[in-house]
Formats: structure tokens, C-alpha cells, sequence
């Protein structure tokens, strides 16, 4: 359970509550097919649509986060895998490199099994000799699970700009979780990057 001071939560909302309580596949599916307002949020979250259920009975995990990418115009993308349980570990020893006052979006694909995924944010905080320089978060939104047509569910960030200047170049550190409504982190991980007057 998180603590009410952990810093890789999103920022909360003053008197947000959830529209919907947590329920399952099940429940969802079962629910009054007359209310229209259920319908369309049935609708939003991609039940209703047909295909086979891809949960895995063997995985308990809800969400599974397959990988993490750098995109930036007129460059190969840089794509930490993150499909296999335990490929997140040494991360922050490999660093990438950004060009100064380069722009890129990051892109997070991921599935979703056996229950909805409510809420599910992207939270980055990065340092920089053990100093916070930011702290972001991202709403990404809530799923149903997975199906056969749709395998996979990408979300692309908000376009950012790399830092640039003598001071800003150098050696960064950072921390991504992917955290749920009921603040259950699905996966944390650290990574670094390196920003330098070159690609």
C-alpha cells in the first residue's frame, strides 16, 4: 500500500471521485442493458465490440506495460522493452542519449486482463544528482480488457522539449510508474538519459 508522501503518485484532484465503483468484466457486462449512460461508457472503454477475451488465467497482473518509447522527428525511435517480467531491472545503468532542445513524445504500449483498468496515470519524476528537476504525470485513461481486435493499447504523451544550455547538459536519472485510481502501481522502474549537445 502507498503511502499518503509517495512522491511517484499522480497529483490528486480536489473532490474528484470516480463516476463508476470498481467492478468486474463480469458485472459490467451483466449491468442494465436500458440505461443508456451505462451504455455509452460501456461503449468508451471498448465492451460491447465483440472479439475473444486475451486474459491470461496463468497472469494475475490487470496491466501489463510492454514497453516504453522515445519518439522524435526524423530519428529512430528508442524503445525500452518492457513485455518480460524482470526486464525493467538495470535500466538506469544503460542511459540513452537526447539531443539538446530536441522535441520528442514518449509512447507507452500496454494490455489489459481479467477485470476494467480505472484511471491508469503515467508518472515521471526525474533528478539529476539526487535533486528533483520534475515531476509529470500523464492521464492515460480506462480499459477493458484486451481483445482480438484490440491486441494492444498505445497511448502517445504530450509532446516535451528537452532541456538545453551548458547547465542542462549532462547526466539525468529518472523514475516512471504506471499507478491506477486505487493507486495500485502496475509497474515502477528507473531509468536515465544522458542530454547532450549531440546526438
Amino acid at each position: 500500500m502507498a503511502s499518503h508522501d509517495d512522491d511517484t503518485l499522480p497529483e490528486e484532484t480536489q473532490g474528484y471521485k470516480l463516476s463508476q465503483p470498481k467492478q468486474t468484466l463480469a458485472e459490467y457486462n451483466q449491468m442494465d442493458a436500458g440505461d443508456e449512460s451505462l451504455q455509452k461508457y460501456k461503449e468508451s472503454l471498448g465492451l460491447g465490440g465483440g472479439g475473444k477475451d486475451l486474459s491470461d488465467p496463468n497472469d494475475p497482473r490487470v496491466c501489463i506495460i510492454l514497453s516504453l518509447t522515445m519518439e522524435t522527428p526524423g530519428r529512430d525511435p528508442v524503445k525500452i522493452d518492457l513485455s518480460q517480467p524482470g526486464s525493467e531491472k538495470g535500466l538506469k545503468d544503460k542511459p540513452f542519449k537526447i539531443k539538446e532542445g530536441a522535441n520528442f513524445s514518449m509512447v507507452a504500449e500496454f494490455k489489459v486482463q481479467h477485470e476494467i483498468l480505472s484511471g491508469l496515470h503515467y508518472v515521471q519524476i526525474v533528478k539529476r544528482k539526487g535533486i528533483r528537476v520534475s515531476k509529470d504525470s500523464e492521464m492515460i485513461g480506462s480499459y477493458a480488457p484486451n481483445t482480438e481486435k484490440d491486441p494492444v493499447y498505445k497511448k502517445k504523451f504530450a509532446e516535451e522539449e528537452a532541456p538545453s544550455g551548458m547547465l542542462a547538459r549532462g547526466h539525468y536519472n529518472a523514475i516512471s510508474t504506471f499507478v491506477d485510481d486505487d493507486k495500485k502501481k502496475h509497474l515502477e522502474f528507473e531509468w536515465s538519459f544522458d542530454i547532450a549537445k549531440e546526438w
